[in-house]
């Protein structure tokens, strides 16, 4: 699991009662919502703490949703830091990853923003080595794909753990031995979804790519390059209307 630069902002200031406002160009898509997750991460923490929830959030959304880059995770875990930081809360590490594994399986791995190893559904972290510099690009054809329509249209098994180095030279090393593996759900994700076949396409058409695979369960994409500035071409030059397009670096590198 790698993060790049893009992300949402939760920001947490104390009030009577729990509460969450949203903005950002993707908050409308929040809206309807029952039960926000930043929402059920502020409840969870505080019945473990032992206190009310007492505490206005506010969600900007940069990342589309549903979008299988981990959006809605890592907010979960930002509202986690934010709100022990808040409320001058003394939790220890253990209980507040057990919290962020109810919230979700990818909840734990975002609660620290470095490169890592996971395994099982989430529950198994190792640190990774630092990633070798590296320019990303992540493109979105602006349609939510959730991860449950995606497991439940999928059928066969699962490839082995990858057998990858600890480190690497550089991203032309790294992207070489990334190449050999694979995304098992990409293909059902693109019957489910035409479009990110066409997202794929266009990033692999773009100059400098080294590789392009679908990013968790979908529908974003990403296309890793040698350098920052090349990702950030590659992602101007996919633009279309409807599409979410970012290029970078990721953290950690």
């Amino acid at each position: 699991m790698v993060f790049a630069g893009a992300g949402d902002t939760v920001q947490a200031r104390l009030a009577d009662e729990l509460s969450l406002s949203l903005a950002g160009p993707f908050a409308a898509d929040l809206a309807a919502e029952a039960d926000n997750l930043v929402l059920r991460a502020a409840r969870s923490l505080a019945h473990a703490a032992g206190i009310a929830p007492h505490a206005h959030l506010t969600l900007e959304k940069r990342l589309p949703v549903a979008s299988g880059i981990g959006g809605g995770s890592a907010d979960a875990a930002a509202a986690l830091r934010a709100l022990i930081r808040l409320w001058h809360l003394s939790v220890d590490k253990a209980t507040v990853h057990c919290i962020a594994a109810d919230l979700g399986a990818d909840v734990p791995v975002c609660l620290e923003t470095r490169p890592w190893r996971v395994g099982g559904i989430g529950e198994h972290l190792d640190p990774a080595h630092a990633m070798p510099p590296c320019g990303i690009a992540l493109v979105n054809p602006g349609v939510a794909l959730p991860t449950a329509a995606v497991f439940r249209a999928r059928t066969g098994g699962f490839s082995a753990p990858a057998d990858l180095p600890d480190r690497w030279p550089d991203a032309r090393t790294m992207a070489r031995d990334l190449t050999a593996c694979t995304n098992d759900l990409q293909d059902t994700a693109i019957r489910l979804c035409p479009a990110i076949g066409t997202v794929l396409a266009a990033l692999a058409a773009q100059p400098g790519c080294l590789l392009a695979r679908m990013s968790g369960s979908g529908a974003t994409c990403f296309a890793l390059f040698a350098d920052v500035t090349a990702a950030r071409h590659a992602a101007d030059a996919c633009r279309r209307p409807g599409w979410w397009c970012w290029g970078g670096e990721t953290v950690g590198g």
